[in-house]
């Protein structure tokens, strides 16, 4: 196998391998500190947006135009505007269902909660983490190893710390169901191996020697996929979570860590892996 492939097969499994991270919130504690969640999901924000416009759609319009960059860009934002249309609301258990009804008679409606929660929860990890959301990630980390090391490793952090709340939106409505740890855990977990999949689909449709300009247009759209996939669903989350002073917060934080490590990479990294 190409060592580039290798090499985004590797990061790209940390990404996706982050949900496990999740689920281990709900199965260590039922029910997780969602402010600190929200907190997370702030940050990772933060360096999302960081990546996709100080990093891709910046490198983008640079090497290939103003305009091209741009068209590049929105056709990423439009790709993704299109793709959530099918992709279900990403949400937890609301919290009036944390709590199960003390008398007998709300048994029957408990049980038929469940199944919807279950479902809920299925279906978040079926159609948002296999088959339309963690998919274009997984393209993304490869596209990114491409371009090189740096790029590769930014990228995966970003979506590794993303994909842990989304591992918690997966696992606690599962185990809210089943009351199974194991379950919750398991699906979770399945979720995140759409990113190597995505990975593996990405390196037989494009060759490893792209054309610069195609490597870069395609680059300036992986920004437009991040900036939206932030925006539609990373912000919401954060604000419902951790309050909107405090997200905005955990956001400039996280693009001032992304930045730095933007730096750090550039000049520790051999230009042979970082251009």
């Amino acid at each position: 196998m190409d060592p580039q492939v290798m090499v985004a097969l590797a990061l790209s499994l940390v990404g996706g391998l982050s949900t496990s991270i999740g689920a281990f919130f709900v199965i260590l504690n039922p029910a997780p500190n969602l402010k600190m969640l929200g907190l997370l999901q702030g940050f990772a924000a933060g360096l999302m947006l960081s990546i996709s416009f100080l990093d891709l759609a910046h490198n983008a319009m640079n090497s290939i135009g103003f305009l091209k960059g741009n068209l590049w860009f929105y056709a990423g934002v439009i790709l993704f505007g299109l793709v959530a249309n099918f992709i279900p609301e990403p949400t937890l258990v609301p919290k009036k269902d944390a709590a199960k009804p003390d008398d007998g008679a709300g048994k029957d409606m408990m049980k038929k909660h469940r199944r919807q929660v279950l479902y809920s929860g299925i279906v978040t990890a079926i159609v948002a983490g296999i088959s339309l959301h963690n998919f274009p990630e997984g393209m993304a980390v490869f596209l990114g190893s491409i371009k090189g090391l740096r790029v590769g490793l930014n990228l995966a952090l970003a979506i590794a710390l993303h994909n842990i709340p989304e591992g918690v939106a997966v696992a606690l409505p599962v185990y809210f169901a089943t009351e199974s740890k194991w379950q919750a855990f398991k699906l979770a977990t399945l979720s995140g191996f759409a990113e190597p999949l995505g990975v593996i689909l990405v390196a037989y449709l494009f060759p490893s020697k792209l054309s610069p300009e195609i490597l870069e247009g395609l680059l300036g759209s992986v920004g437009g996929v991040m900036a939206f996939l932030t925006l539609h669903e990373m912000l919401p989350l954060a604000f419902d979570y951790a309050g909107q002073k405090q997200a905005v917060k955990a956001v400039f934080l996280g693009m001032a860590a992304m930045s730095a490590s933007l730096y750090f990479l550039e000049i520790s990294l051999p230009k042979e892996m970082s251009l």
